[in-house]
């Protein structure tokens, strides 16, 4: 039988639960407080661009380089405006200082109007005396100021390349400061927001431990900042709480259940065989077969879910007990075996998991079906409308078969072999053969032997 890989998989691993005990029964007011679980730190995660971390690293930065930018554009503007005034008083004392002949010999003086900027005559023409920033050449920017006396123009121009190169020195200053800055606030941001990643992840990782099925994890947030993270798992914890409380109830309602039609069923069984023969009789004693099947089920999951089953592992010839198992379902399935494969397993909890499979396969699916050994592996086909969707990504669920073109049933055959391969340690995969057909894979654990 072809054992190639399937489109859609559903793997489920063995989780063991700590079964409640029976002398100490859980009290909802005293709810149990197992110690915290640490999230195993991935260091590819540091990595991720998309991490909360870079997210909080990223918006520090933005918000520094905001502030830099805000600061620098205010200081250069300051600066700017204050040479400017300095230079427009130092050109105006050299320019009146010039005009009565006294004082230093700073600056050019000017009064040939050829020589003169076109911009200065023009505001000289409209004033007495007029300052003028004559930046057309920025590596040689220079201050004007000129004034007419008697119908001729007195100018006077101071050279501004040192203010304007030691305004660039302050540019670059800043930037060195801001880029300085930023090599510290990025890490430190990050390492802080580290600080909450860990306890997100945490509760991330309790989170998928309960969906998972292990309902006594808890993230333990008891005397932490009562922050919106400490709310969170709070939450969660009390959820997972509840939710446990609920699960146990309807285990023991379920359990309880089955104990108490026991013994009305018996009475029914034996007084179905003192029925005379007939055709009603035999209709009442099939449908007391099937109620009687329908409660032993429900007992066997009650013991399943509580934890009480144990598995007893012997060597036995894997080929063998398959061959054995299939047979006495009485249903027809053709079995493969591939070499002589041995095993160290529970051979009557193995028995029951190939005995669902294949019941399920006839039930749900379409002849014909096939049974593969090959080492450790058990891969039981069929060829029918394959697993529903909601099987393959929730695993399978009591009194419910996913799909109405899977036929009747209570849901409980795989429920139970499910249960029945975490009990002896071994994982059970469930997916859609690409040419159609549902495949059930049985793998036994590594320490069995070919």
């Amino acid at each position: 039988m072809s054992t190639e890989p399937a489109e859609t998989r559903r793997t489920t691993r063995v989780r063991r639960r700590t079964p409640p005990d029976p002398l100490h029964p859980l009290d909802p007011l005293d709810p149990p407080h197992p110690p915290r679980t640490r999230a195993p730190l991935n260091p590819l995660s540091a990595l991720d661009p998309r991490s909360l971390r870079w997210k909080i690293a990223a918006l520090a930065a933005a918000a520094s380089c905001a502030v830099a930018v805000a600061v620098g554009v205010l200081v250069h503007t300051t600066t700017y405006d204050w040479s400017l005034n300095v230079g427009r008083a130092t050109a105006l004392q050299a320019l009146m200082s010039k005009a009565t002949g006294d004082g230093d010999e700073s600056g050019t003086i000017l009064q040939d109007p050829v020589a003169l900027p076109p911009e200065l005559l023009r505001q000289v023409a409209a004033g007495k005396t007029v300052t003028w920033y004559d930046d057309t050449k920025p590596d040689e920017p220079w201050m004007w100021a000129a004034a007419r006396d008697n119908g001729r123009v007195l100018a006077v121009k101071m050279d501004m390349g040192a203010e304007r190169r030691s305004l660039q020195a302050l540019d670059r200053h800043i930037v060195m400061a801001t880029l300085a800055a930023l090599a510290i606030v990025i890490p430190l941001a990050a390492l802080v927001a580290e600080l909450s990643n860990r306890r997100l992840r945490r509760v991330a990782g309790t989170v998928r431990r309960i969906a998972g099925g292990d309902l006594d994890a808890r993230i333990g947030a008891g005397g932490r900042t009562r922050d919106e993270i400490g709310e969170i798992s709070a939450a969660v914890d009390s959820m997972a709480s509840a939710l446990q409380e609920r699960l146990l109830a309807e285990q023991r309602f379920t359990a309880d259940v089955a104990h108490e039609l026991r013994t009305p069923l018996m009475g029914l069984i034996t007084s179905a065989e003192l029925l005379p023969e007939g055709e009603v009789t035999e209709l009442v004693r099939d449908r007391v077969g099937v109620l009687r099947a329908l409660v032993e089920d429900l007992l066997e999951i009650s013991r399943l879910d509580v934890g009480a089953e144990r598995a007893d592992h012997v060597p036995v010839p894997l080929g063998g007990v398959v061959e054995e198992s299939v047979r006495r379902t009485g249903l027809p399935a053709r079995v493969e075996v591939t070499g002589h494969p041995m095993a160290d397993t529970d051979p009557r909890r193995l028995d029951r998991i190939i005995a669902n499979l294949v019941a399920n396969a006839h039930r749900h699916g379409q002849p014909p079906v096939e049974v593969s050994v090959r080492g450790t592996t058990i891969v039981v086909r069929d060829h029918g409308p394959g697993f529903p969707d909601t099987l393959l990504a929730e695993g399978p669920r009591r009194f419910r078969t996913g799909a109405k073109e899977r036929g009747k049933g209570h849901g409980l055959g795989l429920t139970i072999a499910l249960g029945q391969a975490q009990v002896i340690g071994a994982a059970l995969d469930f997916a859609n053969a690409p040419d159609g057909g549902a495949v059930a894979t049985v793998r036994l654990e590594a320490g069995a032997r070919d």
